[in-house]
């Protein structure tokens, strides 16, 4: 199938196959004799591994090691939960920090008058 079709079949776009192919997230598919890309359903289904790795927050770095126990038989459960359980870890942080942000914001919010005068603490906050 044509990289079109290879989009349409994992729902990644076109785009985003050319950038996982030239960082080598995976490999370059043959070619015809005119140059275009030719793609099997194995490559649909890494798209598609890739896809739902990056909906749940994965960086690129963690599906290549996703990928590579993904394809190998051989692996260990725990190498894969080991990497789930350090994203877990990095989704709490980040969370934590959006709370606080949001918490933050809030507190500016409900401080802040919303009328015609000037003065705005939530403006007066990222001034400082």
């Amino acid at each position: 199938m044509n990289i079109g079709e290879a989009a349409k079949a994992s729902g990644v776009s076109a785009k985003m196959i050319r950038y996982y192919e030239s960082i080598e997230l995976m490999r370059s598919p043959g070619r015809t004799e005119s140059g275009y890309r030719i793609y099997a359903q194995e490559d649909v289904y890494i798209l598609r591994f890739i896809r739902h790795a990056r909906h749940l927050g994965f960086s690129v770095e963690q599906i290549r090691q996703l990928l590579a126990l993904w394809l190998d038989r051989d692996r260990a459960s725990s190498a894969v939960k080991a990497i789930a359980l350090q994203h877990i870890d990095e989704l709490d942080l980040r969370i934590a920090e959006l709370c606080t942000m949001r918490d933050t914001l809030m507190h500016l919010a409900e401080h802040c008058a919303g009328n015609q005068r000037p003065d705005c603490p939530i403006l007066d906050e990222l001034g400082e």
